[in-house]
C-alpha cells in the first residue's frame, strides 16, 4: 500500500463542520471491489481474443497450404498442356511455311520446265552444229589434214 493510499484513509469523508464519528473509508478497497467484475470480464475477453487469433492463424495457414497446392496443380496442368498449346500456336505459321514452300517448289518446277523446253528447242540446232563441226575436216598447223 502506498503512502498516498494510507493518507487517503484519514481524509474527512463528510462536509466541513462538526466532526463525525466513524471509520475512515478504504477507497482503494472500494475501487478494487468495483472494478473486479469488469476486469474479470476483460480477462475473459482477452482470452477469447487470443483463441480467435490462434484459430485465425490456423485458418490462414490452411488457406496458404491449399493455395500452394492449387498453384502447384495449376502449374502442373499448364506444363502438361504446354506442348498442345505450342502445337496449336505453331500450326498457322507452319501452314504458311508449307504454302510458301509449295509456291517456291512450283516456281522452281516452272523454271526447270522452261529450261527443259528451251533445251528441246535448241537441241536440234546444237546437235546439227556439233555434228557439222565434227565432220568438217580438221586443219593442222600447215593447213593439211
Amino acid at each position: 500500500m502506498s503512502l498516498r493510499d494510507f493518507l487517503e484513509r484519514f481524509r474527512p469523508t463528510g462536509t466541513p463542520g462538526a466532526a463525525a464519528v466513524g471509520v475512515p473509508a478504504d477507497r482503494a478497497a472500494e475501487r478494487a471491489t468495483e472494478l473486479e467484475p469488469a476486469l474479470a470480464r476483460l480477462t475473459d475477453v482477452q482470452q477469447e481474443a487470443a483463441r480467435i487469433r490462434v484459430a485465425a492463424d490456423e485458418a490462414a495457414e490452411a488457406l496458404r497450404r491449399d493455395a500452394a497446392r492449387e498453384a502447384e496443380r495449376v502449374v502442373a496442368d499448364a506444363r502438361e498442356r504446354a506442348p498442345e498449346v505450342r502445337r496449336r500456336a505453331a500450326a498457322p505459321v507452319l501452314e504458311d511455311a508449307r504454302r510458301e514452300a509449295d509456291d517456291v517448289r512450283a516456281a522452281g518446277e516452272r523454271a526447270a520446265e522452261e529450261v527443259r523446253e528451251r533445251a528441246r528447242e535448241r537441241m536440234p540446232g546444237l546437235v546439227d552444229r556439233t555434228v557439222a563441226d565434227a565432220l568438217r575436216p580438221a586443219t593442222g598447223a600447215g593447213g593439211t589434214p
